[in-house]
């Protein structure tokens, strides 16, 4: 199964409760868009079908992996990267 790199994963789990938190105060259309797309992509990058499960599946993942720290030297990809 491929994974998502730590930090990748770390940020979409960050972006999904920065949007839901937004979503919970606006409530507009744009942000049940903006909430639906990284829940979208969350799901995706951790091979689940519910937030809920990409969520425990996410931590169960980072929890697996050494600390950023001493994983990471060099800068913090912003994508998914996959590789042969």
């Amino acid at each position: 199964m491929l994974m998502a790199h730590p930090a990748t994963l770390r940020n979409l789990v960050k972006r999904y409760e920065a949007l839901r938190s937004l979503h919970v105060r606006l409530g507009t259309p744009e942000s049940v868009r903006h909430l639906e797309d990284v829940s979208y992509t969350l799901c995706v990058t951790t091979g689940t079908r519910t937030v809920p499960d990409a969520l425990s599946a996410a931590e169960a993942q980072l929890r697996a992996v050494p600390s950023a720290g001493s994983v990471m030297s060099a800068g913090t990809p912003s994508e998914v990267r996959l590789t042969a």
